[in-house]
C-alpha cells in the first residue's frame, strides 16, 4: 500500500516537472516579466512609503513565492490557496511561537519551521516558501519581531497578494499560460493517481 502511495508520488512528481519542460521558450518572457514586477511593485512600496524604521515589506520568502507562481504555474504549491493561505498560516504560526518562546532561538526557529509544514499539509495549503515565512517571523529583524501579529497582515498579506494579483495578469496572457491551474492539468492529475496516463508521457522526460 504505502509503496503504491510512493509509486504515485514519483509519477506526479515526474508529470509536473514533464509539464513545465514543455512552456515555449517565448514564454520565459512573461515568467520573467511577472517576477520582476511582483518584486518591484513590493520594492517600491517599502523604498517610496515606509520611513527606514518600517522598511521590512520586502521579506525573502516572497522570492521564493515568485519561484512558484511565475516559474512553475501548474505546480499543486503554487495556486492561489496554496499560496496566500501557506504564507498566512505560517506567519501567525511563526509570530504565535516567537512570543511563547521569545529569545529561545534553539527551540524557536525549528519549532516554527516544522509546526508549519505540518499545518500547511492537514489545510491542504503546502507552500514551500512559507517554512521561510515562519522562519522570519522568529528569527528576524528587531523590526519583525516587534511588529508582532500585525506582521501577518503587513508585510506577509500585502505582499502576498501583490504577487497573486500579478500572477493573474501575466499568468493569463497567452494560451499557454493558465492560472489557476487549468481543468485539463486537474484531470490529467486525476488519471496519474487512477494509473491511466501511459507511460509514453514520462518516457519523453
Amino acid at each position: 500500500m504505502v509503496k503504491n502511495k510512493l509509486k504515485r508520488g514519483l509519477r506526479l512528481s515526474r508529470y509536473v516537472i514533464y509539464k513545465e519542460t514543455l512552456v515555449d521558450t517565448r514564454e520565459h518572457l512573461w515568467s520573467f516579466l511577472g517576477a520582476f514586477i511582483g518584486i518591484a511593485i513590493i520594492a517600491f512600496l517599502q523604498s517610496h512609503f515606509l520611513t527606514k524604521d518600517e522598511n521590512i515589506f520586502l521579506i525573502g520568502s516572497f522570492g521564493a513565492s515568485s519561484v512558484l507562481i511565475y516559474g512553475a504555474i501548474q505546480s499543486p504549491l503554487s495556486q492561489p490557496r496554496n499560496l496566500i493561505g501557506g504564507h498566512l498560516i505560517s506567519a501567525a504560526l511563526g509570530v504565535t511561537v516567537y512570543k511563547l518562546f521569545p529569545d529561545i532561538i534553539w527551540l524557536t526557529a525549528p519549532l516554527a519551521v516544522s509546526l508549519s509544514i505540518v499545518l500547511m499539509q492537514i489545510t491542504k495549503t503546502l507552500h514551500p516558501p512559507g517554512g521561510a515565512t515562519a522562519l522570519i517571523a522568529v528569527m528576524g529583524s528587531e523590526k519583525v519581531t516587534e511588529l508582532g501579529y500585525i506582521y501577518v497582515l503587513s508585510p506577509v498579506l500585502t505582499g502576498t497578494l501583490i504577487l497573486f494579483g500579478v500572477g493573474l495578469i501575466f499568468n493569463n496572457i497567452t494560451p499557454y499560460r493558465k492560472y489557476p491551474t487549468s481543468r485539463r492539468f486537474t484531470n490529467s492529475i486525476k488519471k496519474i493517481f487512477r494509473g491511466k496516463l501511459t507511460k509514453s508521457i514520462f518516457s519523453r522526460s
